[in-house]
Parts: C-alpha cells; structure tokens; sequence
C-alpha cells in the first residue's frame, strides 16, 4: 500500500518557510530575528541600513531562488519524461545555449562595437542583458519546435538540441576573441550563474511571470503520465503524441528561457531535482511528481542561495559552484540508497 505523499509535501513547505527565514537572517551583516520580523511587518524604528539589506537585498534574492529553482525542476522533469532520458536537463536542447548567445552578442560588441562596456551601463545594461537572453533563448525553441514536427524520434531530436548547443559554443568562442577583456569578464561572471542579478521592478516582472507559467505546467500532468507509458500505448488511448510532444517541450523551453534570462544558466537543479523526487515520494506519478518537484527544487534553491553567501563571504559564491556540490551528493545517496531498498526487496 503507498503512503500518501501529503505529509511529505507539508514536511518540504516547512523547509520552504524555514529556509526563507534564514536566507533574510543570514548574510554577511548580522540582523537580530526580532529586527528581520520588524521589518517585514513595518513595526518599531528599525535602522534604515537593515531594512535597505532586508527589502533591497535578503528579500528579492530568496523569491528569485525560489521561483527559479521550481521552475527549473518542473522543465527538468518534463524533459525527463518527454525524452525518457535520465540525463535529459532544462539546457538538453540548446535553450540555454541560446540565452548565452543572445547574451554573448550583446555583452561582447558593445565594447567593440559601441565603443562602451555594456557592464558600465548599470540597470539598463541589466534589462539589456535579460531581453538579449529572453530573445536568444525564444529563438532556438522556435528552431526546435520546427525541427520537432519534422523528425519522428526523441533521440534525433535530442541529438539536434546538443549540437545547437556546440554550435552556440562555438561561436560564443569566436565572439571572446573579438572582444575587449572587461567585456570578457562581464559575460563570465554572467555565466556563473545568481540569484542576487535580478531587484527592483525585476523582481515583480518575473515572478509575475513564473506565476503564470508554472500553473499552466499543472495541465500537462496527464500528458505527461500518459507519455510514460510508450508511444503506442498513449496514441491507443488517444494522445497525439506530436502534438504532446510539442506542448511538453515549449512549455519546459518557456520555463528555461525565462529563469536563464534573469538568472543566468543555473546548472544541476533542473537535472537533480526530479531523481531527488523519485527517490524521495518512491513514485513516478505526475500527480505527485510535479507539485513535489516543485516544491523540492524552491527548497533546494534556498539551500543553495544561503550557502552562496554565508557568513564570512564577501559578495556571493556562484550559484552553479554551490548547487552541483550541495545537490550531487544528495542525489547520490538518494539513488543509491533507493537501490539498496530495491535489491534487499528481491531478497
């Protein structure tokens, strides 16, 4: 008889809500809990300091965590399942790739060709940055959409997405020997990967955004049990599969172009985050697997981001160095420890 996953799921949102707090509390500036509370619910006279780390900083970088770590743990489940691929990640088919060359275009010639580093242009080089993202992201899904209803197999498909990928790769190389070092430098610390890029009005845009794109995922949850059952069985019980095959991977590519355009290209989670799943609710039901999926990559998010700036830290880690070192061993052990069970159960 299978245990209910509800327990486990209240027990995660607990995580949730601690890991918030302690993102707000912890820092490289001590703020006393009883001032972080003052401050969220506008009591008592709080220095002006504080509530600027709190609101301008703590803040925005905890819901930017953790709507980006759901919302690329729902594109890496979806890959996942559409490819039946373990390996198959949010970047799988270029999407990400592409955000890095729209972003390579614009961040190394605008001191080429601009005459000016486009790290010198403060907020609007930010908001430069995201739309060159956004767009180069959009770009390569449309190319895999279209490629999608011309070939028939997932592994075609996939084998396309990498060498989008390497192609990308290859120009962004030719783009770093054209361009001036600061704007070198620009890209790279882009590339890194964080949490902390996007405030201000930012923050509102994407979340509202995420808001909208996450539930809609939601509807795909059908789609997605029945695809987990083979081609032919599904079309047999009516599915069409190029057409779910087509709603699967815009869904999961809107998902990776979006947090990659404000974010950057986080690695792992999108990856990592729907095996912790399995392991964790011993279930491959869409059912339990998305909204777990969810809210376990938002945890692991918020793990990660406190970990990036700890106490003692000037600035911040990069998020992609913390994410792989924190999540990989939980992983893991989670497989491994799931294989145990299997193998003592044959027993």
């Amino acid at each position: 008889m299978n245990r209910s996953p509800l327990p486990l799921m209240l027990l995660i949102v607990v995580f949730i809500l601690v890991f918030f707090l302690l993102n707000l509390l912890l820092g490289s500036v001590h703020i006393p809990l009883k001032s972080v509370w003052n401050i969220l619910w506008g009591l008592g006279d709080e220095s002006v300091v504080w509530q600027n780390i709190i609101w301008k900083s703590r803040v925005p970088q905890a819901v930017i965590a953790l709507v980006a770590g759901a919302g690329l743990s729902v594109s890496g489940l979806q890959m996942q399942t559409v490819f039946r691929n373990p390996l198959a990640g949010p970047s799988v088919l270029g999407i990400s790739s592409g955000a890095s060359l729209g972003v390579a275009f614009v961040v190394l010639l605008s001191g080429k060709l601009g005459g000016v580093a486009l790290s010198k242009l403060g907020y609007m080089g930010e908001i430069a940055l995201s739309i060159s993202a956004i767009v180069g992201a959009l770009a390569v899904m449309a190319l895999i959409v279209y490629v999608s209803q011309k070939v028939k197999g997932n592994v075609t498909l996939l084998i396309i997405g990498v060498m989008i990928g390497y192609v990308a790769s290859a120009i962004i190389g030719v783009l770093k020997y054209f361009s001036v070092e600061e704007d070198i430098r620009a890209y790279v610390i882009w590339g890194l990967g964080s949490f902390s890029r996007v405030s201000g009005d930012q923050v509102m845009v994407f979340s509202c955004i995420m808001a909208v794109l996450l539930p809609l995922s939601f509807l795909l949850i059908k789609t997605l049990n029945l695809l987990l059952l083979g081609d032919n069985y599904a079309r047999n019980l009516g599915l069409n599969i190029k057409q779910a095959r087509l709603l699967v991977i815009t869904c999961s590519g809107v998902l990776v172009a979006i947090v990659t355009a404000y974010c950057g290209p986080i690695m792992f989670i999108g990856l990592a985050v729907p095996h912790l799943c399995r392991g964790i609710f011993n279930s491959s039901d869409h059912r339990v697997l998305m909204p777990g999926t969810l809210l376990t990559g938002a945890a692991l998010a918020l793990v990660c981001n406190l970990i990036a700036r700890m106490p003692g830290f000037e600035g911040a880690l990069p998020i992609n160095s913390v994410t792989a070192l924190v999540g990989a061993p939980v992983v893991a052990w989670v497989l491994f420890h799931k294989r145990r069970q299997g193998a003592a159960a044959e027993v």
